[in-house]
């Protein structure tokens, strides 16, 4: 994941086996830092000044233990975990697919982490420089999942600059039923008693939802004080277009194919929320011009992922050079105002 050499070794490996390794090398080589960014990339999520749009999204450091390698690499912000408030094993392997031919990955992992203590413990020790979210989660076996977001919340105050409700992994059996808006408005009323810091929150759904599902989420969302939305997570849906001979398999579909379902969920959650609400894009953003396409359509922010598994970590330079490029051929001079600037027309 260090290289285009390197990345071309992490693909001949067992998916799980080249992830750990990637971990490793993260935490134990001397990474030079990034070079600073263009201004014009500069932008303002829900209060956090961020040099740069460009997230890593949740899922490859899980126990946020490689947050300095991962500082190096040129990201505006970086979100761990997903963590939960117990160690858990996750389920079954094999749980990781990679789907060459269609540049996509299916997983099932299954909240596998090393739970809230050693999460906070690597914490302690994170680059105070970078912009670090942890990411909730809760427990397979616990039967009030509100509470194991609040435990997360509030071990965690003051460790994390931010904080995202995931309550869309498909993994987690019954976890997407929060998104209904009894449990919803029971999770994030409680979500809002627990906050004792200024750090937001915010809540990350699936792309599997109607756009009269995301509008009842945006205004639950705005009516708990949820100070950002995070569109989207996997899909379980599988497009006839893939190809790969894992397409099969059961778990989340992340990578090229998501694209536009993240998109139309996206644009959905732009509709109802109307401004109200800061958004942040992900699934299938793997270029400049994707990243555009979602900053145009109303993201203040992107993260990426699956996508540095078949690009390497250069592609996060290439995406912020190339949307700089963006932005100033189409006469802008910020992100904001390409947010203001409405949908991308396609040329």
């Amino acid at each position: 994941m260090l290289s285009d050499i390197g990345v071309a070794a992490f693909r001949r490996l067992d998916p799980e086996t080249a992830h750990t390794l990637a971990i490793a090398a993260l935490k134990t080589l001397p990474l030079p830092s990034a070079p600073d960014d263009d201004p014009i990339l500069a932008t303002r999520v829900a209060g956090l000044n961020l040099p740069n749009p460009v997230g890593l999204a949740a899922g490859l450091d899980k126990n946020a233990e490689a947050l300095r390698g991962l500082a190096r690499l040129g990201f505006g912000f970086v979100e761990c975990g997903s963590v939960t408030p117990r160690a858990q094993s996750g389920n079954p392997k094999p749980r990781l697919f990679r789907l060459s031919e269609d540049r996509a990955i299916i997983n099932r992992m299954g909240f596998n982490n090393e739970g809230l203590e050693a999460f906070a413990a690597h914490l302690q020790h994170r680059p105070r420089r970078s912009v670090v979210g942890a990411n909730l989660g809760a427990n397979k076996q616990t039967e009030d999942r509100a509470a194991d977001y609040v435990l997360g919340l509030r071990r965690l105050a003051g460790l994390a600059d931010y904080f995202t409700v995931n309550i869309s992994s498909p993994n987690t059996p019954g976890l997407r039923a929060l998104q209904g808006r009894d449990a919803l408005d029971d999770l994030l009323g409680r979500v809002a008693q627990a906050r004792s810091t200024a750090a937001p929150v915010f809540l990350k759904i699936a792309p599997d939802l109607t756009a009269a599902e995301i509008a009842m989420i945006v205004e639950a969302a705005l009516a708990h004080r949820i100070d950002a939305l995070i569109v989207s997570n996997t899909t379980l849906d599988r497009p006839a277009t893939l190809m790969s001979p894992d397409r099969g398999q059961d778990g989340g579909l992340s990578g090229a194919p998501l694209a536009p379902r993240a998109l139309q969920a996206l644009r959905a959650a732009g509709e109802a929320s109307a401004g109200r609400l800061p958004l942040i894009a992900v699934g299938g953003i793997d270029s400049g011009l994707e990243a555009y396409r979602r900053i145009r359509a109303g993201a203040c922010a992107v993260q990426i992922y699956s996508c540095l598994i078949f690009e390497g970590p250069g592609l996060v330079r290439k995406i912020k050079r190339d949307l700089a490029e963006r932005l100033r051929s189409d006469g802008l001079k910020s992100i904001q105002e390409a947010i203001s600037a409405g949908p991308l027309t396609e040329r």
